[in-house]
């Protein structure tokens, strides 16, 4: 059951919640929407719109907003308020207004963002359900109109506020099928609509975020086409929705295309706003992260390098800024395989963003940066100095949100994990046990969630002998993941594989054994493909076996596609 050195990331309660692996979420665009900034003058819209007074929220609780780096768009941890339910009988349709009242196509844009910022006010502030409530009015409202035989603009722009809105509450399912609407109304529209080029983009961001990857390109490349033909093909104008086709081409490994459209950003900010721009700073940075997926570290250290000049010539080098272009500097170093340097730099970037108080110290990405800097030292050999940093961000969360916050269980698991290196097992276990004791206080004993801590106690529990007490958690892991995920998922073959090794131990029947591991070698064939590493480590446990039952039928072509397995490994790393 031996495995590489993994630290987790500070979004575990994403994961826990989601599926196998973790990553930053960063896709909801709060504060960062840019309103239709493209329009054209028309004529008066017909605005159909339900508003709620800003008084009706003023008296709920601020919600912390957290941003990734990198990124431009933020992703805001929602709270749930008590919602005054007079509070909705003071809703006005815009439909009860009259349209001598209004300017146009600017009043309509101006209570298109008036509609949005009140959504968006009332989900940061935990009044979801106001939130909710608003929206589905708007919503039955402009479905009227649809049904109704009207698909104009209009409507389009308000199922896009809808649509924006429901993506911060995290109804994902929802804004698929508002996407489907929209995509209705738009496909009719001329590209000489005014806000159009604007939806386009929006809904560009929201297909990528529920992975439509190939609708998010067709959507971005009308808009693109739209904006060349008003503005010329160097306007920055372009910039926003070249970035998103980027980011989209990256996602689906059309690397080059990307790569192209990177250069093609930054030569656009460059004529345009100069080659010391801070503009530069964001395609710079989203092309170096590309560049060091697809191993060209040396490319991606370069922009980097640019990245920090920009900071240090603006700001000065003791800005915190400078401090995350040192950590962005530093994983690129990380990728080269200057571990040393990249250390170096790691800990000079925190340091400056700490003196400089740029960030407070809590702060989600201050806590990445600190965790990936553990894990790299780990990963090196100084697992204490590493440790003394996982410590840190426990005490840092425990400091800022109490001792049981459900925030601390990553940071205990990693301990844990730190621990298990060392081969400290009784204090890993320790740390396992609290983590388990949080999480259960936050979500109950039968979430599948809380199989991740277990997964690793049991792990632990086998390697400190304990193997009864190890086989009763995994086979409670085993159940929850088979009713989250399903029997043939991933999730359910690491736990399998994990079984298999405490019930080795355990001397059971090696007919049963072997079935464990035909399973387990099933789901990493569908997972991972059937020439990978973990298919070839599988094949040489299921080959073991049927050695000893005897079974030489099953195991010759097995022993062939080992065979070439091995070859094709040895192979790879010869070159």
């Amino acid at each position: 059951m031996a495995a590489s050195f993994h630290l987790l990331s500070p979004s575990l309660s994403n994961f826990m919640k989601g599926q196998v692996g973790v990553r930053l979420y960063s896709e909801h665009c709060l504060n960062c929407i840019t309103f239709f900034h493209n329009c054209r003058q028309k004529q008066n819209c017909n605005i159909k719109l339900y508003m709620v007074p800003g008084k009706a929220i003023a008296h709920h609780h601020w919600s912390r907003q957290f941003a990734s780096i990198g990124s431009p768009e933020t992703n805001v941890d929602v709270s749930s308020g008590v919602s005054d339910l007079d509070d909705f009988q003071r809703y006005k349709t815009l439909l009860e207004h009259s349209s001598s009242h209004l300017n146009g196509i600017n009043d309509f844009e101006r209570q298109l963002q008036e509609l949005f910022e009140e959504v968006k006010t009332m989900i940061m502030m935990g009044n979801k359900n106001d939130a909710i409530d608003l929206l589905q009015a708007n919503y039955e409202a402009v479905k009227e109109q649809i049904n109704a035989g009207t698909k104009g603009i209009e409507e389009a722009a308000i199922l896009d506020i809808i649509a924006l809105g429901y993506m911060a509450i995290g109804d994902l399912n929802f804004v698929g099928y508002l996407l489907n609407m929209m995509s209705e109304v738009v496909d009719c529209l001329k590209n000489e609509e005014p806000l159009l080029d604007g939806i386009l983009v929006h809904m560009g961001s929201m297909y990528s975020r529920l992975g439509k990857f190939e609708k998010s390109i067709l959507v971005y490349r009308r808009v693109i086409s739209i904006l060349e033909n008003i503005y010329g093909k160097d306007s920055t104008f372009l910039i926003t929705p070249l970035l998103g086709t980027a980011k989209v081409l990256g996602s689906v490994g059309r690397v080059r295309k990307a790569v192209e459209i990177y250069h093609r950003v930054i030569t656009i900010l460059e004529s345009n706003r100069g080659a010391e721009s801070e503009d530069l700073v964001l395609p710079l940075f989203g092309l170096g992260n590309l560049l060091i997926k697809e191993g060209k570290a040396v490319d991606a250290e370069s922009a980097f390098i640019r990245i920090q000049k920009i900071y240090t010539k603006k700001y000065g080098e003791h800005d915190g800024r400078v401090g995350l272009a040192m950590c962005s500097l530093a994983h690129a170093n990380c990728a080269k395989g200057n571990t040393d340097e990249a250390i170096d730099l790691y800990k000079k970037g925190l340091q400056v963003i700490k003196d400089s108080k740029y960030m407070t110290l809590d702060d989600s990405i201050m806590e990445k940066m600190r965790i990936d800097l553990a894990e790299l030292l780990h990963v090196v050999g100084r697992g204490k100095e590493g440790r003394e940093l996982l410590e840190e961000c426990l005490l840092i969360t425990e400091n800022y949100k109490g001792r049981e916050h459900p925030s601390s269980v990553t940071h205990l698991i990693n301990l844990a994990t730190s621990y298990s290196q060392s081969k400290n097992f009784v204090e890993a276990e320790r740390l396992l046990r609290t983590s388990l004791e949080i999480m259960m206080k936050t979500v109950g004993p039968d979430d599948q969630s809380i199989t991740f801590p277990m997964l690793q106690l049991g792990v632990t529990l086998y390697r400190l002998n304990r193997v009864e007490e190890a086989e009763k958690l995994v086979l409670e892991v085993l159940r929850t993941r088979e009713k989250a995920f399903g029997k043939d998922s991933l999730p359910v073959g690491e736990a399998l594989d994990c079984l298999v090794a405490i019930q080795i131990r355990l001397g059971k029947d090696e007919v049963e054994l072997l079935e464990m591991l035909k399973r387990v070698l099933r789901i990493q064939e569908k997972e991972f493909g059937n020439d990978s590493e973990e298919v070839m480590s599988t094949l040489k446990k299921v080959v073991f076996y049927l050695n000893k039952l005897g079974r030489n039928d099953e195991k010759i072509p097995l022993l062939k596609r080992l065979s070439n397995l091995r070859m094709k490994y040895k192979q790879k790393i010869a070159y």
